[in-house]
């Protein structure tokens, strides 16, 4: 019976574990977990999402009281389209992050950043731009694109001295997508070093509309394979999304996959920026627990546990402080709905808006629980201790699990 560490992911002549803990923001896949997943063998992801609060928290710099500041007397203003960022600032902020992250990296595991498209920042392509370019000049080993086509993405980086150095890949839920990425990039004779292929299963923002159901990772997966045999492409493919054992994993490896994408399981790790008491509904989570939906302003539907604070929520718009999904003229689909339920509730001192939410506050304030189909079983991963709460693994015993588990077994904590 065959384990994950039977098989290993090639980049060139070098060889790793097959297993890449994906990209959780707003900073819940943290550089410890990155860097633990490193040293380990594999593959960490940090995020880029709403970096400049994340270098607040972690460096104690000030960009988001600045930014704050800056546009003050904007903050009653229904109208966003003022707010912009200081991209020598979100520079500086991505380069704090990734930098601080590499240079404590002493494995032969590698790290990439998530970056995520549908952050639009109210200027998609120079924000975009600078987000990864920025990444690449603080030594990142590479880059995952998500939410997103990105159809234009590599060509922003295209005259970066690294553009040819470190991995660049892309997240697609279809082989449709991989076709038009590949076609829109032909031009620059530069094809992805890596596809993952994530499923209707996965966590947070989904590539699928509310009829997610009606697809299968397996299916999707076994048609990119072929695609790559058809069209005779040397780029390994990654299944993601619901890959809950080492055996879940072993069966996508011997379909031609060369490494898993995992990140549920580790929503739970000591290591990941969840807050403690939030970890624990996650493991008390039932199946009825979980719901798509789509509350997200990015359009794209959503997974997360019915019980995140975030939902219907009427807070007002924070776009002063932060404003990530605001489009390039200022708009966001939350500001339209609040103002709408502020309109409908003149009254009111406290609104309800269920049809959308706040992204950027409640993903910084931990508030929007966002999670992966199988977060139900995280209960049957460990144990359930004295006082009624459940305990937390390492990532370490995570991701060793996943190494050399067989038969669908999981080991739980000593």
């Amino acid at each position: 019976m065959k384990r994950v560490d039977d098989f290993r992911l090639k980049f060139g002549k070098k060889e790793f574990v097959p297993i890449i803990v994906g990209g959780m923001g707003v900073d819940i896949s943290t550089a410890e977990l990155a860097l633990e997943t490193a040293r380990l063998g594999g593959i960490g992801h940090i995020s880029d999402a709403m970096v400049p609060d994340v270098s607040d928290r972690r460096f104690d710099t000030s960009f988001v009281k600045d930014k704050t500041r800056f546009y003050k007397a904007n903050i009653d203003n229904s109208d966003k389209s003022i707010i912009k960022f200081d991209l020598g600032v979100l520079a500086e902020a991505t380069r704090r992050h990734v930098e601080a992250t590499m240079q404590a990296k002493g494995s032969e595991g590698l790290i990439f950043v998530n970056c995520m498209e549908k952050l639009t920042m109210n200027g998609p392509r120079e924000t975009l731009q600078v987000r990864m370019a920025s990444a690449l000049d603080a030594g990142i080993d590479g880059i995952t694109l998500s939410a997103g086509l990105h159809l234009g993405s590599f060509g922003l980086i295209a005259d970066h001295p690294r553009f040819r150095d470190a991995k660049l890949g892309i997240i697609v839920s279809s082989v449709r997508a991989l076709q038009l990425f590949l076609r829109k990039n032909a031009r620059l004779e530069r094809k992805p070093d890596y596809v993952i292929v994530e499923g209707p299963l996965a966590g947070g923002h989904l590539g699928f509309g509310m009829d997610w159901a009606q697809y299968d990772l397996a299916t999707i997966v076994a048609e990119v394979v072929q695609f790559m045999k058809t069209e005779h492409l040397d780029i390994p493919v990654i299944a993601a999304g619901g890959i809950f054992t080492g055996s879940d994993a072993v069966s996508f490896l011997e379909q031609g996959v060369a490494a898993v994408q995992v990140a549920t399981r580790f929503t739970v790790a000591n290591e990941c920026g969840l807050p403690a008491e939030v970890k624990q509904d996650y493991f008390r989570a039932s199946e009825a627990d979980i719901v798509v939906n789509t509350i997200s302003p990015t359009g794209y539907p959503m997974r997360m546990l019915k019980g995140s604070p975030a939902i219907g929520a009427g807070i007002r718009p924070n776009c002063e402080a932060y404003g990530y999904l605001l489009d390039g003229n200022g708009n966001c689909a939350y500001i339209t709905a609040y103002n709408r339920e502020v309109a409908l509730h003149p009254d009111s001192k406290t609104i309800s808006v269920m049809d959308k939410t706040c992204l950027c506050t409640h993903m910084r304030n931990f508030k929007l629980w966002t999670c992966g189909h199988y977060t139900y079983r995280l209960k049957d991963t460990t144990r359930r201790l004295a006082d009624g709460s459940y305990q937390t693994l390492s990532a370490e015993h995570i991701f060793k699990d996943y190494q050399f588990s067989v038969d669908q077994k999981v080991a739980l904590p000593v």
